[in-house]
């Protein structure tokens, strides 16, 4: 597809573009009590103008930091654009985070105005509010069960846009002057890293940084103004705001809200969106959930299933208008038997293309999804490059691989084969932190800090540089690769590779608590809780079992000689996870330590 020529614009400046020129045209679906209620572009920027004068006056001047900590919804958006268009910068933080990390984005990042979500999410900022001596006002979005504050503690959302509006009607040209002096080069989003080894790191992007992903991302999926998306991971996250504001508000398609995070799979249905992203491990749970319908169908059916999955596997990879006539016909009726159903199920039946990001994948998990005929592409990329940096094309996929650089990024091999990138899609730098920018960006080059090949034109990840291991015996090995393997069962959640220094690899195995627990139920296993699951003996054979065939598709020095199951799931709260779920290494280590030596001892 040839790359679109997006007008040298801003975010607020295309909003009120689009306002003007196709103000009735649908830009947000919100979903509430189980109704779609939509909002035209027209009513989106009356709506964020409103936002915008209500921060204004609270004293919110061009360059402030507005933060926002909820999950998503049309007024997470609103917050958004309103600050941008008086000139604002927006903070994203993460809903899922305790007090003390809320306190740190929030302290870090000098924020002045924060819009929360409900009462919980108000309680986490007012429990550490002295810490916050920049912090001015905190909002609220849901009054609902609000218990009572001091006077002047917390300002209602619908208050906030009431006084918006009066500022407005007092100053009606101050968003048209703000954005006369707005410019690409202005800093429009803070979005903080998972600090998945430190305290997380604010990086800054420009408006210049989002106009350049929009053009990467519409160019090489395919999107234009009838693209369809339902956005439910985190807006703070890089990901979602790339398919959530960047690039609907440049091609000035449409955006859905569902009711919750935890009605995703019904909201999916019932919108039915041409494009998709998930993360890993949505892609593991769509993939565990179609495993256990197959555990419950059982017999005939599963056996019918299990032999045309075999059947399609091998052209997976094969573009459909390039595959022979027998192919098509072999997935034909596959389609009609099982494939479509599954498609539906998930509610990927419309969708035209899917993407995983944001963290590896098991190929395994890559090849069913694609076999079953969802259009699945991998792509590439971090917080620095405003988003993708690499991405497949549907017509050309290699297994493994992440694709080719996107429209406008130059990519390279550092030191130890680090990937390096360069292009308009390169952050400004982190927020307070001069010494890491150093370290990132040299001579305009993003050092990514990931280890890669280059493989006929593709980039293929191998690890994070600081995550290679060196075993006893000398030999380099990727962890990520020994545990995306692990992780292609649908009975393994997580799996931590240990192996630095040692004889031989070892791991820490989560189960999955869904698909282990149906295995049970039908293999009568009986159990009480997750702990009660992972120590069953049964359950320890069924995961050597998926172990073996794991180092099956390994090499030798890379199979796991010995593992032990966790008693518990890795969580956000215990410091063992980030918010978005990336493993915590060095802490899970230190954690387990006894048990990591337990694997070493000798019998």
């Amino acid at each position: 597809m040839t790359a679109p020529n997006f007008p040298d614009l801003t975010l607020p400046q295309m909003l009120r573009l689009h306002a003007r020129q196709q103000g009735e045209r649908t830009a947000i679906r919100q979903k509430d009590f189980g109704i779609w209620n939509a909002v035209s572009f027209a009513d989106y920027f009356t709506r964020a103008a409103a936002v915008g004068h209500g921060l204004r006056s609270l004293g919110l001047g061009e360059g402030g930091h507005v933060a926002v900590l909820s999950e998503n919804r049309i007024e997470w958006v609103l917050a958004q654009l309103g600050a941008g268009l008086v000139g604002a910068v927006t903070v994203g933080v993460y809903p899922t985070s305790p007090a003390n990390e809320v306190a740190y984005v929030l302290g870090h990042s000098d924020t002045q105005v924060v819009v929360c979500e409900d009462q919980e999410q108000v309680d986490k900022v007012l429990e550490r509010r002295a810490e916050l001596p920049a912090l001015k006002r905190i909002v609220v979005m849901e009054k609902k069960g609000l218990r009572a504050y001091a006077p002047g503690t917390v300002l209602s959302f619908d208050d906030l846009v009431a006084e918006g509006e009066r500022h407005g009607q007092a100053h009606p040209g101050l968003i048209d002057e703000v954005l006369a002096r707005q410019s690409l080069t202005d800093i429009a989003l803070m979005i903080y890293t998972s600090g998945s080894t430190g305290k997380p790191k604010g990086a800054m992007l420009t408006y210049a940084n989002l106009r350049a992903q929009a053009i990467a991302i519409a160019e090489r999926l395919g999107l234009d103004a009838e693209t369809t998306h339902v956005s439910y991971l985190p807006l703070c996250h890089v990901a979602e705001q790339m398919l959530t504001t960047m690039t609907p508000l440049y091609l000035g398609s449409q955006v859905n809200f569902g009711e919750s995070v935890r009605t995703i799979q019904e909201d999916l249905r019932e919108v039915a969106p041409s494009m998709f992203l998930g993360v890993p491990r949505i892609w593991e749970k769509l993939h565990a959930s179609i495993y256990i319908k197959m555990l419950e169908a059982g017999g005939v059916r599963r056996a019918l299933f299990e032999r045309l999955m075999a059947a399609c596997q091998p052209f997976a990879e094969t573009a459909p208008e390039n595959r022979t006539l027998y192919q098509r016909a072999v997935f034909f009726i596959g389609w009609l038997l099982f494939f479509r159903a599954l498609q539906n199920f998930i509610g990927l039946g419309k969708v035209k293309v899917a993407m995983t990001g944001a963290a590896p994948i098991s190929p395994h998990i890559v090849r069913f999804f694609r076999t079953i005929g969802v259009p699945l592409i991998e792509v590439y990329g971090a917080t620095e490059t405003s988003g993708m940096a690499t991405g497949q094309r549907l017509s050309n996929l290699v297994p493994g691989c992440v694709g080719p650089a996107a429209e406008g990024v130059s990519l390279a091999r550092g030191d130890h084969g680090e990937l390096l990138v360069k292009g308009g899609i390169v952050f400004a730098g982190y927020y307070k932190g001069e010494d890491a920018t150093a370290g990132a960006l040299r001579d305009g080059w993003l050092h990514t800090g990931d280890v890669v090949e280059f493989i006929n034109g593709q980039v293929k990840i191998v690890d994070r540089l600081k995550d290679i291991m060196i075993t006893a015996g000398g030999k380099n090995l990727s962890p990520s690769e020994i545990e995306n393997v692990a992780k292609g069962s649908a009975f393994i959640k997580e799996c931590i590779v240990i192996g630095e220094a040692r004889k031989y690899v070892s791991a820490l195995i989560q189960i999955d608590f869904e698909t282990v627990g149906k295995w049970a139920e039908e293999n009568a296993v009986s159990y009480t809780n997750f702990r009660n699951l992972a120590e069953n003996p049964r359950v320890r054979a069924l995961i050597e079992g998926e172990v073996a065939r794991a180092n099956g598709q390994l090499a030798q020095v890379s199979h796991i000689r010995r593992f032990h199951l966790l008693a518990k799931e890795l969580d956000h709260d215990d410091d063992e996870v980030t918010a978005t779920m990336k493993v915590r290494r060095s802490n899970i280590q230190k954690k387990y330590a006894a048990e990591i030596e337990s694997l070493y001892a000798t019998a």
